[in-house]
């Protein structure tokens, strides 16, 4: 998987420095993203954790996904990503504080479509405090390609919130 770390540097030492905590929630990217994230020295002061959740029961028992919105539209759809950014930033709360943000990875890598959604068919979740937002992603590749192109986009999603601020 080709390393954003430059960029995860970047975003772990102004998570750092505004004093904020992240926690994720993956199912593609099965682990990767806050793999990237911990891979950065000073990680644990923003980082709360991360829950791979790859089954669909499970994004709904870990992360409270809505279960009727996985049965009607399966675990690759907008709404399901940002349920499971809402959910891994309360339920991953440390001394009773939600992380600042959460940020959720649900797609379809590949080789085969699922669900009716073609490979490359990617949506990021992000959560922070009571805004919501949902990216959606159309990629091409293979299935480690398309992988660490989400983690890359995750990385620079949580970094456009922050710079959001500073633009406000």
């Amino acid at each position: 998987m080709p390393r954003t770390t430059d960029a995860t540097a970047r975003l772990v030492g102004e998570l750092a420095r505004r004093g904020l905590t992240i926690a994720v929630a993956e199912s593609l990217t099965g682990g990767a993203l806050t793999a990237e994230l911990i891979r950065i020295p000073g990680a644990s002061v923003v980082v709360n954790g991360g829950v791979v959740a790859y089954q669909s029961a499970l994004k709904h028992t870990l992360l409270g996904v809505d279960a009727a919105l996985l049965e009607e539209h399966g675990p690759v759809h907008p709404r399901v990503a940002v349920q499971m950014a809402e959910g891994v930033r309360t339920r991953l709360a440390v001394d009773g504080r939600p992380a600042d943000i959460g940020v959720a990875t649900t797609g379809v890598a590949g080789p085969d479509g699922q669900g009716g959604q073609e490979p490359g068919t990617v949506f990021l979740g992000l959560a922070r405090g009571a805004e919501t937002s949902v990216i959606p992603l159309r990629l091409q590749g293979d299935r480690a390609g398309i992988r660490a192109a989400s983690v890359a986009a995750a990385v620079e999603a949580v970094w456009q919130l922050l710079a959001r601020d500073r633009v406000e």
